[in-house]
C-alpha cells in the first residue's frame, strides 16, 4: 500500500494530543508511502494522553515558525480536548488551516480537531462530524454537524472519536491520494 508516495503531510499537534489520534493515523500515513512531519510550537517532544492519564510522547519535526503550508500536500489533525483548545489559539495553526482550506488541500481532523476548524473560520456550510461535545460549537460556526464514524465534505474528512479511527485512517489515506504529490 504506497499510494501517497512522494506526498508530504503534516500533523499539527501540542501536548495533550490523544494519543491513539496521532499515532494510529501517523502510522498509517507512513505506511501508506508519505512523508509526515508532526508540526508543534516547540521543538522536542510533546505529550500524548490517553483520555485523562498520561501517556507516551512523540517528537516534534519542526516548529510551526519553520513550517509553511506551500511544503505540503495534506494536513491531519488529531484530538485530544486539551490538544484541539491550546492549539485552536494558535494565531500559526488557523492561518495554516485557512491556507490549506483555500488551497482545496485535503485535511483530515478527528474528535476535538474540529475546533481547530471552527477556530480558523472554515466550517461554515460545511458537513463534518467530531466528538459529541463540541458539536454545538460547530452548529454556531455553521456547520452542519452529523453523528457518523467518518463524514467526506470535499477536501475534507472529519471522524469522532478513537473507535472510528480504523474508518478515519482508511478515509484520510483515500482523500489524500486523490490529490497528486507534490502539489503543494
Amino acid at each position: 500500500m504506497q499510494e501517497l508516495n512522494g506526498m508530504r503531510i503534516a500533523i499539527i499537534a501540542m501536548d495533550g494530543f490523544e494519543e491513539a489520534e496521532l499515532t494510529e493515523p501517523l502510522r498509517a500515513l507512513r505506511q501508506a508511502g508519505a512523508k509526515v512531519d508532526v508540526l508543534s510550537k516547540q521543538p522536542g517532544q510533546i505529550q500524548g494522553l490517553r483520555h485523562h492519564e498520561k501517556a507516551g510522547t512523540v517528537p516534534v519535526d519542526r516548529t510551526f515558525d519553520e513550517a509553511a503550508p506551500r511544503e505540503y500536500d495534506g494536513l491531519m489533525l488529531p484530538g485530544g480536548a486539551l490538544n484541539a483548545d491550546v492549539t485552536r489559539m494558535e494565531p500559526r495553526v488557523r492561518e495554516f488551516i485557512r491556507e490549506f482550506n483555500d488551497a482545496g488541500k485535503p485535511i483530515a481532523a478527528i474528535c476535538h480537531a474540529p475546533w481547530e476548524l471552527v477556530s480558523a473560520g472554515v466550517v461554515r456550510g460545511r458537513k463534518l462530524t467530531s466528538y459529541h461535545t463540541i458539536q454545538d460549537d460547530i452548529r454556531n460556526a455553521g456547520g452542519n454537524w452529523v453523528d457518523a464514524e467518518y463524514v467526506s465534505d470535499g477536501n475534507w474528512v472529519t471522524s469522532r472519536q478513537p473507535s472510528d479511527l480504523p474508518a478515519f485512517n482508511r478515509e484520510m489515506i483515500a482523500l489524500m491520494s486523490r490529490v497528486p504529490a507534490g502539489r503543494h
